[in-house]
């Protein structure tokens, strides 16, 4: 489907920006908000960094983009929606990939106790280091774990560089 037609069927005005949000997000690779931004001023000239944050906010409350939000890292964009995948993220370099669900079908995983919740999605993010910050460090291997290494304290999406509140 068509990224207009897509937008239309999300509720959402076509413009200019959205499609070049959408087409900047689909072409990287789980891009944070200023690489989405460069990529948007590069496909239709200058936008504002707070309509790209307006934007991204409608087109992931259309459910046309996904929000990754790994702590102590910038928040990040994906057009991969709707299949409960799960993320990698390497702790040196803050490289994101995407992993399929764990096991089974939506929710992959069931939590041992619902709280009377329907449960359909469930968000993971696996952390570790990437291959090419293991090479750059031959004191890590394959199986060894650091019990000093710890994902990075969570920043609130309010603390990200150049964001205004709405």
């Amino acid at each position: 489907m068509q990224d207009t037609s897509r937008l239309r069927q999300a509720g959402l005005r076509v413009t200019a920006a959205r499609l070049a949000i959408l087409q900047t997000v689909r072409d990287g690779d789980h891009l944070d908000v200023d690489a989405i931004h460069h990529g948007v001023c590069e496909r239709v000239g200058q936008v504002s960094l707070q309509a790209v944050y307006d934007s991204l906010n409608a087109l992931h409350r259309g459910g046309l983009l996904r929000r990754i939000e790994p702590a102590g890292s910038p928040t990040r964009y994906e057009t991969r929606v709707g299949d409960n995948h799960h993320h990698l993220v390497c702790r040196r370099c803050g490289r994101v990939t995407d992993v399929d669900c764990a096991v089974g079908h939506a929710p992959c995983l069931d939590p041992v106790s619902d709280a009377g919740f329907l449960v359909d999605e469930a968000d993971v993010i696996y952390w570790g280091v990437c291959p090419e910050c293991r090479a750059g460090d031959r004191s890590l291997t394959a199986g060894e774990h650091h019990s000093t290494a710890t994902a990075p304290e969570s920043v609130s999406r309010d603390e990200e560089p150049g964001r205004t509140a709405p």
